[in-house]
This record gives C-alpha cells, sequence and structure tokens, in this order.
C-alpha cells in the first residue's frame, strides 16, 4: 500500500510520532482496528505550505483528495456544542443548514481560533477529525467516507496525514452526511 501525498513520501504515522500533535497520536495507538496504524501515513511539510491551497500547489495533490476538517460550535439550552466536519477541499461545510440540524442547535458557526485550538488540542490549520474529543460528533461528507485517500492534518502545520475516506468513516462519534460538503 502506497502513503505517498502528491510528491511526498509518508511513513506510517506512529513511525513518527513528533509528526503528530499528542492527541493525534494518542488516537492513533487506541484505534487499531477501526483505523490501522500501518494504513495512516505521516508526511512532513512547510508549515508556511499548511493551507490547502498552497499545500495541493506545493507538493502536487489534487484539491479533489484532500479533505479540510473545520470547527463548528453552537449552542443549545445554555450549552456550548462542538463538532468537527470533514469535507473535500473542493466544497464549504453547510454550516448553515445540515450541520445546525445535526447538531440541534438554532446557529452554527465556525468556532474562533482560541476556542478551536483550546478544545482539540491541535495547531490551526492542522486539525484533523482523528483525535477530537471523544464527546464530539465528527460530521463527515459522504464523498471523503467514499474517497480511497485523502489528505488531512496531523493536529500540526508541519506534517499532513493521509488516510482511507472509510477509515475516517469509523472514528469514534463519526456520522456520515450526505451534502455536508457544497
Amino acid at each position: 500500500m502506497s502513503l505517498s501525498i502528491g510528491t511526498l513520501s509518508a511513513v506510517p504515522a506512529l513511525e513518527r510520532p513528533d509528526l503528530l500533535a499528542p492527541a493525534v497520536a494518542a488516537a492513533l495507538a487506541e484505534l487499531g482496528d477501526k483505523l490501522p496504524a500501518d494504513a495512516v501515513g505521516v508526511a512532513e511539510i512547510d508549515p508556511e505550505m499548511a493551507d490547502t491551497a498552497a499545500f495541493c500547489e506545493r507538493y502536487g495533490v489534487p484539491p479533489e483528495v484532500s479533505a479540510n476538517c473545520v470547527i463548528v460550535a453552537g449552542r443549545r439550552e445554555g450549552q456550548a456544542r462542538l463538532a468537527g466536519c470533514v469535507v473535500l477541499a473542493t466544497t464549504r461545510a453547510d454550516v448553515n443548514g445540515l450541520v445546525r440540524r445535526a447538531l440541534d442547535v438554532r446557529k452554527a458557526s465556525f468556532a474562533d481560533t482560541a476556542t478551536a485550538v483550546a478544545q482539540t488540542g491541535m495547531e490551526y490549520g492542522g486539525i484533523t477529525p482523528v483525535g477530537l474529543p471523544a464527546s464530539w460528533p465528527v460530521f463527515i461528507d459522504a464523498a471523503v467516507a467514499a474517497a480511497g485517500r485523502v489528505v488531512v492534518g496531523s493536529g500540526l502545520r508541519r506534517s499532513k496525514l493521509t488516510v482511507p475516506g472509510e477509515a475516517l468513516a469509523r472514528l469514534p462519534g463519526a456520522e456520515v452526511l450526505d451534502g455536508l460538503g457544497r
């Protein structure tokens, strides 16, 4: 199985824990059969190239195999509700429609940077669905789940993961939503 990412060669992620946020490394070690460690690759990148468009251009990765994980927040009965949303880079998450209904909140919006970083323990621009808090739902667009492999953050800006789309759909709290990415 090739773990390459565009022009980058990736290695099994747990062989390079220095390229993973602590929550991501812990999740990969715990997930075993749901997300086999040898199926997840990691590659080191220039952190200045972590943003999707720059990354895809620099490393020859088609945007249709790059996925973004965004953190969405809403409130219900005075309680904050947070979720991860994973969509292909060629789309945007339907935050005001599908995500709002799935979170069962009146209004949903992207979480501010400080909240996203503090709640995930990951770097902004490197947030990934792997290792998000166990109590959160993780909404995965059906196109991501159907993809052979996608590139997502590693929790750090200086590396990226390559993961089978169907494995993301098996993450704890994952729910595949058709039409999440528009």
